[in-house]
């Protein structure tokens, strides 16, 4: 039997080739709990994105928790834990995430403005030149 303070499981003696995960028999209890230092939170009647992650609903919005003995956040973005020199102030998502996330929604900078801009504004405000 495998134990661990925030999740237990029962993995059988046979070994059955490389897999990256222990298979478990589909009739054992899993135990899941929040990951955070003394939260004794069931995660069993939570939603699966919360038990997913190992994480309460209420820890997934705090903006300081303890796991480990080490002060971090959880990244709605990466649905993990991060250090808190990883967030801007009172931020939900890390620095490297939401830079991602701002450059796809920039709209490219040019360097100049198309040459028939001029025109494109004299005739939307019905105008026949604009210089």
């Amino acid at each position: 039997m495998f134990e661990d303070s925030k999740f237990s499981l029962m993995e059988s003696s046979s070994s059955s080739g490389s897999s990256k995960r222990a298979k478990t028999p589909s009739n054992i209890a899993h135990v899941v709990s929040c990951l955070v230092d003394g939260c004794t939170s069931d995660l069993s009647q939570c939603r699966e994105y919360h038990r997913r992650h190992k994480v309460c609903e209420v820890h997934s919005k705090t903006p300081k928790v303890t796991i480990g003995g080490r002060e971090q956040r959880f990244c709605q973005q990466c649905s993990r834990f991060h250090s808190l020199v990883e967030f801007d102030e009172g931020k939900r998502s890390c620095r490297k995430r939401l830079d991602g996330h701002n450059r796809r929604r920039r709209k490219p900078q040019s360097e100049s403005l198309p040459k028939n801009t001029g025109r494109f504004l004299s005739n939307q405000q019905g105008l026949h030149s604009c210089f």
